[in-house]
């Protein structure tokens, strides 16, 4: 029977309310309705109704999300009663229909000028991994440049690192994640879901928006509607076969009429990794996040409160050193710890915003050492402490035909280099921005257009072990874009756009003068490196059917003053090791290539999915292939669902990398196999979850192009996964 969803919303001087019922008159229960400009989620009752209390007059974006469904998207006007009568189909697949990354504002999927991807709560579960950059592999135009499972680095079109900017809700987070070893420092579990930018973003981010952005948006704190209050909370646990990975997670929230609250842990711990060729010693990790929000609301104004820490220690497995069961080794010892602020004010066709954050971020790195025959001790080779605040005051304004928002930006950066080996100086960073981001909508056409003005400045102080005397810099950089998108069907969308943006060189890049052991080498730095401009043009086209959702992108991004490193004739001696000296450099480079993606219902219970994307770099001055640019990719899977049961099969497919930089170690193609499977089922009173995952089946030997580890060691091998997961 094809069920409908007629939603009736009675919009009573500042409140929502409606219910939510089937074509037969029948309640939904528990759907998420949600107003996104005010961050407000609620879930409607067992009757299906719902109600949201003083809601401003304004305009705003209303969302409404249930299990099995299609999510709901339309412009609600809160100016005096008003009834809207919606229709929600049959979904096969999650789809998240909305994007607040793309303008710093909801809008629809189908309307951004640039591709745009995201994981919602169910893919997040299912792609769970310690590592963010793991948990989005899945999307298309994602890769991982990972070091082992447990820290990983999102490539977006062939770019990583300080060009990839990686944000905690709309707030970008500043770590050591632009050194090889480190990925970015957040937990991918604490998220509704994940936002990714396939393309250039700096007018609204600033520098390191250069090839994409990533965004981790938490849930809506609870709502209690006014009302007395309530309590709710979930648990969740999972093992590993691979490398004995365990791990827990447990949620916590309320509300109590204006005030809603939640906290939130997860602790992960995993022995080493195993590959078809044997264990690789020094693999494992233990890591715990945790979280704690709370929020109140007003009649016209909100604000809300966010700590979050994340941590853990990760073993390395050491250069050239060959598998097997020795244990010791380096490690890095990580801890993260974010203050966030947000506040937001709401005055007819206006809302203010402001995002105020403070970040603590240690990272430091131990070697076991011989002791005289006795167990080895553990010694310090760096510590590095880098504090960050960062400030966005946001002034959102809608109308009809036309909206956007104005922004100014501020970051103060302090370095702190402890330890032996100090890698780059003690530093401190300013910056400041303005910037305008409009959309016209015109009919099927919207226009989309924007530019921004950063400052920043760079002071390092003298430090004798990196032979660095007192440095200052300072850059100026304009961004801009400006975006078509025409609608000739409500589901149909033609896209195109234009992007600059820019990125300032990191304190490695600039400053370094010492040893990189996990890569063997001597880095040297170059303080006189100017920020990489680069401009984008893409083209993609998209389908979002209630059983068919495609899309095809291609792009051409030509960064100018590119910084790469490349071997020079030097050696230097390091605890008795010779160690070839590497140095930064600039050169013009061009990333092209394409994305296609598409999902389809064939049957009641069967669903297709296959995705492929490419892309090739080119140095433009040495007319050489760039570094570490992933070979092309292709998937396809099917899964059977019905009942509260799902199964599915993928194919994964990669190409070898035959366009090689001078650095690269070639790899060979390969196929990998792997099952999915779970179910909803009720015991003992509760719902439960239970997802089952065997990634790799036929334990295949092979090396991933874009592993550290693949100059001597295989990837994992078969990894069996199994979650069980209840809510109160």
């Amino acid at each position: 029977m094809t069920i409908t969803l007629a939603f009736l919303i009675a919009l009573a001087g500042d409140t929502v309310s409606g219910r939510i019922v089937d074509s037969a008159g029948s309640p939904l229960p528990a759907a998420a309705v949600q107003l996104v400009e005010l961050h407000r989620t609620t879930l409607a009752a067992s009757d299906g109704g719902f109600s949201l209390p003083d809601v401003p007059p304004g305009r705003y974006t209303l969302v409404v999300r249930h299990p099995g469904y299609a999510a709901v998207v339309r412009p609600v006007v809160v100016a005096g009663p008003v009834r809207v009568d919606l229709v929600l189909e049959p979904a096969p697949f999650e789809v998240e229909p909305i994007t607040v990354t793309a303008t710093r504002a909801p809008l629809a999927n189908l309307g951004s000028p640039l591709p745009v991807a995201s994981l919602g709560p169910d893919a997040l579960r299912r792609q769970q991994s310690v590592s963010l950059a793991h948990a989005l592999a899945a999307l298309p135009g994602v890769r991982v440049l990972g070091t082992g499972e447990q820290i990983g680095k999102p490539v977006i079109r062939g770019m990583t690192g300080a060009r990839v900017l990686v944000l905690e809700d709309g707030s970008r987070l500043e770590d050591y994640s632009w050194s090889d070893e480190d990925g970015p420092s957040v937990d991918a579990r604490f998220a509704e879901r994940v936002e990714v930018i396939r393309g250039p973003a700096s007018v609204l981010y600033g520098s390191d928006a250069l090839g994409g952005v990533v965004n981790v948006i938490p849930a809506d704190l609870p709502d209690a509607a006014g009302g007395p209050g309530f309590l709710r909370g979930r648990v969740e646990a999972y093992g590993a076969s691979n490398n004995i990975e365990v791990g827990s997670a447990v949620t916590l929230e309320g509300a109590s009429r204006r005030v809603g609250w939640r906290v939130l842990g997860v602790g992960r711990f995993a022995g080493s990794l195993h590959t078809p060729a044997g264990e690789l010693d020094n693999t494992g990790f233990g890591a715990f996040s945790g979280e704690g929000a709370v929020g109140v609301r007003g009649a016209r104004s909100d604000a809300q409160l966010r700590l979050s820490h994340y941590g853990g220690e990760f073993k390395l497995l050491e250069a050239n050193k060959p598998p097997g069961p020795e244990a010791g080794g380096p490690a890095r010892k990580m801890e993260d710890d974010r203050l966030q602020f947000t506040a937001g004010r709401s005055a007819g066709a206006l809302r203010l915003e402001l995002k105020a954050q403070w970040q603590r971020h240690n990272l430091i790195e131990v070697s076991d050492e011989a002791s005289g025959g006795g167990p080895p001790t553990e010694s310090t080779a760096f510590d590095l402490l880098l504090n960050t605040g960062t400030l966005d005051l946001l002034a959102h304004h809608g109308g009809d035909r036309m909206r956007g928002t104005v922004g100014f930006s501020g970051i103060g950066q302090w370095n702190d280099s402890r330890g032996p080996i100090p890698l780059v100086p003690d530093a401190r960073v300013r910056g400041a921005a303005a910037f305008l981001f409009e959309e016209v909508r015109m009919g099927r056409w919207s226009v989309l257009a924007g530019a921004r003005a950063d400052a920043r400045r760079v002071a390092a102080d003298p430090d004798t072990i990196l032979r660095l005397t007192a440095q200052r810099r300072s850059w100026s950089a304009l961004s801009g874009d400006a975006g078509l998108v025409f609608r000739p069907v409500e589901r149909l969308a033609f896209a195109a756009n234009v992007g600059r943006a820019w990125r300032a060189p990191t304190l490695f890049e600039l400053f370094s003068n010492g040893p990189h052991l996990g890569e063997a080498r001597w880095e040297v730095g170059d303080p006189g490196l100017r920020p990489e401009l680069g401009t984008d043009l893409d083209a993609s086209v998209r389908w979002a059917g209630v059983v068919v959702q495609a899309e095809v992108a291609a792009y051409q991004n030509t960064v100018g003053r590119y910084v790469y490193i490349q071997p020079t004739a030097q050696y230097q001696v390091f605890n008795g090791d010779s160690l070839r000296v590497y140095d930064y450099r600039q050169a013009g480079a061009r990333l092209s290539g394409m994305e296609v993606s598409a999902a389809a219902q064939v049957a009641r219970t069967v669903v297709v999915r296959a995705r492929f994307d490419m892309v090739r770099g080119t140095n433009r001055t040495t007319d050489q292939p760039l570094p570490l640019v992933p070979p092309a990719r292709g998937v396809v899977g099917v899964e059977f669902q019905g009942g509260g049961r799902r199964a599915g099969l993928e194919v994964e497919a990669v190409a070898r990398q035959t366009r090689l930089d001078s650095l690269d170690i070639p790899t060979a193609g390969y196929a990998l196999v792997h099952l999915d499977g779970g179910l909803v089922t009720a015991a003992l009173g509760r719902s439960w979850t239970i997802d089952l995952a065997a990634r790799n089946v036929a334990n295949r030997r092979y090396r991933d192009f874009l592993s550290r580890y693949k100059e001597f060691a295989l990837n994992p091998g078969r990894n069996i996964t199994l979650r069980v997961a209840t809510a109160w």
